[in-house]
């Protein structure tokens, strides 16, 4: 599932739901309510696949994100637009075939779970 990112880092491009951890939150922690905030679907069995260095938005945003990609089971239901200031829509898309224009950290997590991965 991926969104069209609008007024932050990546804005214009498709990205999976995510946001800052609070403080003292797990990462499983974050990941669940990030899901359940922005698209008001419920997940479980959250297992971390991917840590991303993204650095491409320094320049742009004087920012630098570290960004953990996560595989979940998804317990039913449709993706709602809950933060429409952040996100156009949420779609489900094939991981082999994703919309375009993908953020870069979204590029490098797919080809990860693909394992099309370059270094």
């Amino acid at each position: 599932m991926l969104g069209k990112r609008k007024g932050s880092h990546g804005s214009g491009q498709y990205a999976p739901p995510g946001g800052h951890l609070e403080f003292g939150e797990t990462f499983e922690e974050a990941a669940r309510k990030e899901i359940e905030e922005e698209t008001g679907l419920r997940i479980e069995n959250i297992e971390l696949f991917y840590v991303d260095n993204n650095l491409e938005y320094i320049e742009t945003d004087r920012k630098h994100y570290v960004t953990l990609s996560f595989k979940t089971k998804h317990l039913g239901g449709e993706p709602q637009l809950r933060e429409p200031e952040k996100c156009e829509s949420w779609e489900w898309y094939s991981p082999s075939k994703p919309p375009s224009p993908l953020a870069e950290f979204a590029k490098r997590a797919l080809a990860h779970l693909s394992g099309k991965i370059s270094i």
